[in-house]
């Protein structure tokens, strides 16, 4: 970028004069259509000169907010400088939460039941022996509980226990609650003593998912797709019991909505070890209980956000829980 003066080589240069002042008009080359008019302004000092460079903006130019310089913005005179913009703002007042107010909130109930044990457990060793083993006491005792509770913790109070296999995959499907998946656990199917233990709703469609936790000493092998078998025991009655779970689902379903409806009936099967990936049995995928969450997304998405919403709650009308939540 270079400072050229607007004149030919016979003209002479606009030029004022004053007090030990110089001042000089010139174009500056910004590849702008028509060239950006500047004043070069020199100064005489006590020890020599000084220069200046001001933007000098053209008569006709347009008062849209967007002639200034492009070097200085604030080099308008006051009076000519567009007025300030209106600055909106939003208050929320901000209250100070002590920790014992945070502590006492429902939600925080278990946590007080906690360090309360863990007191009373580090408060006895204390006693007993020094301060050092009744402090690791008390950080193990909350830890144990933690572990214990994370265990434990479901929807569905039936499930609470540390072995169901209901709730191991519960946990599974919590996860995919975050990136827009649905799911309702513990379905009842109307007119019959059938359930679906977790019924999934997300962007690759529909599943009905039951959960099964077998004896891991018996081995689990199938034959031809066609039969599934748990040690001697064959497992064609569970196989044709969940196919029909699901197809029941997806013709209530699908009455209440109006639309076709496919639900993939699925077993999610805990403790003996699968020695396969995924396979289909009587029309029915059988897979090892922890790859529920890979089985629901590895599929192709074929449902909207707003279809996803549509069928969970068509779901939540025709397929009453079965047993009460909290």
């Amino acid at each position: 970028m270079g400072l050229t003066q607007p004149h030919s080589r016979t003209t002479r240069p606009e030029l004022s004069r004053g007090k030990g002042r110089h001042t000089r008009f010139c174009s500056l080359r910004t590849g702008r259509t028509p060239p950006q008019k500047y004043e070069l302004r020199n100064t005489r000092q006590p020890l020599g000169y000084s220069a200046t460079v001001r933007y000098v903006e053209p008569a006709n130019a347009p008062r849209d907010g967007h002639s200034a310089s492009p070097i200085w913005v604030n080099d308008r005179p006051e009076d000519e400088r567009d007025p300030k913009r209106q600055v909106t703002t939003t208050y929320a007042p901000i209250e100070r939460a002590s920790l014992l107010g945070l502590i006492r909130q429902p939600q925080y109930r278990h946590w007080r039941i906690r360090l309360a044990i863990a007191a009373g457990v580090g408060l006895v060793v204390t006693v007993l022996t020094d301060w050092r083993l009744g402090l690791t006491a008390a950080v193990l005792t909350v830890i144990a509980d933690t572990v214990q509770r994370a265990r434990s913790t479901s929807s569905i109070e039936a499930w609470r226990r540390a072995s169901a296999a209901e709730r191991r995959t519960e946990a599974q499907l919590r996860k995919l609650e975050r990136v827009g998946y649905r799911a309702l656990h513990a379905r009842a199917i109307p007119g019959s003593d059938a359930q679906i233990d977790h019924l999934v709703i997300g962007p690759t469609g529909v599943y009905a998912v039951d959960s099964e936790k077998w004896d891991r000493r018996l081995p689990v092998r199938a034959m031809s797709h066609r039969k599934l078998f748990h040690g001697p025991h064959s497992q064609k009655p569970r196989l044709d019991e969940a196919r029909w779970e699901a197809d029941r689902a997806a013709e209530l379903i699908g009455q209440a909505i109006g639309r076709e409806v496919q639900v993939v009936p699925s077993l999610a099967i805990y403790g003996p070890t699968i020695p396969w990936k995924i396979l289909n049995i009587r029309d029915v995928d059988v897979f090892e209980g922890g790859r529920v969450r890979k089985w629901i997304t590895k599929r192709e998405k074929t449902l909207t956000a707003t279809e996803i919403e549509r069928i969970a709650r068509a779901a939540e009308n025709v397929l009453p829980p079965r047993y009460p939540t909290s």
